[in-house]
């Protein structure tokens, strides 16, 4: 899949990751999401720093796919259904070099392939158009049942949000899949324990979370979602009869203090100041 190159100023975050640093690869995808918000005045800011950790735990360690045959019959695909956090899927797209910096600089620019919901085939890696929640999973469980019935050892992952869990298409699908015996689908909800505008539990009755899992009859555990380490042995465990879920508490804003556990960073959009000052706490390099 060819991507548009367009014309935009640089990015001032388009600096190189070492791949043996998993936080240096975090803080850059962080530095990089923080910067297309700005550029492209898109809010969502909050929920794209709680997905991050996860994102880089699973594109640079876990999945397996061949960055010159993005569309390989045979390659694990992550489908991130949190499509309103979209800007720290493109960050993390553009440090694995999947999409050119000078497409990535245009991030929300009329023209661009890259909007604020990500559309279907706007870049290599993402699998669908989503935004609308509840539809990756369903979607996702399609892809991997096809991938069985190929016998192709590919996994499916979906990254989902905990707000998502409210809707009934995700429950349905967590009933199909055990059904199917899909050993190759992985949901990870990022459990940041927000919703736009309250509380998950106070919106729905959410927890437990991951006994819900298993009372559907997938494989659930709970881990650390900011723990880079703990989250790649999780997503590399392959249960034998059982789809797997992941709830990966985290922090809506994680790596900025001043947007930790603040729900106003929801729909809050940066200003040159506060960009500077959030780059600044990632390590000052941009």
């Amino acid at each position: 899949m060819k991507v548009e190159t367009l014309t935009a100023s640089p990015l001032r975050t388009a600096t190189p990751v070492d791949p043996d640093d998993p936080s240096g690869v975090a803080r850059a995808v962080r530095a990089t999401l923080l910067e297309l918000s700005r550029r492209g005045g898109a809010p969502h800011i909050a929920s794209a720093l709680s997905t991050v950790d996860i994102l880089v735990a699973a594109y640079w360690y876990v999945l397996r796919d061949d960055p010159h045959a993005v569309a390989g019959p045979d390659r694990d695909r992550l489908v991130f259904s949190k499509g309103h956090a979209a800007t720290a899927l493109y960050a993390a797209l553009g440090h694995l070099g999947r999409i050119p910096w000078s497409t990535l600089a245009s991030f929300n620019e009329p023209g661009s392939p890259l909007q604020e919901h990500p559309g279907p085939g706007c870049a290599p890696g993402v699998e669908l158009a989503t935004g609308s929640l509840g539809h990756g999973l369903p979607v996702a469980l399609g892809m991997a049942e096809a991938i069985r019935l190929r016998r192709s050892p590919a996994r499916v992952f979906v990254l989902m949000s905990d707000g998502e869990c409210n809707e009934g298409s995700v429950w349905e699908a967590a009933m199909l899949a055990p059904a199917r015996r899909l050993t190759n689908l992985c949901v990870v909800v990022d459990f940041n324990k927000w919703q736009a505008t309250d509380r998950s539990r106070d919106v729905m009755a959410i927890d437990p979370l991951a006994e819900k899992w298993r009372s559907f009859g997938w494989s659930a555990t709970e881990v650390d979602g900011h723990d880079i380490d703990e989250l790649v042995a999780a997503l590399s465990s392959v249960p034998a009869d059982a789809p797997t879920a992941i709830v990966a508490h985290t922090t809506k804003g994680a790596g900025i203090s001043f947007m930790e556990d603040d729900n106003n960073w929801h729909y809050r959009q940066l200003d040159d100041e506060t960009l500077d000052r959030a780059l600044e706490e990632l390590g000052g390099i941009w």
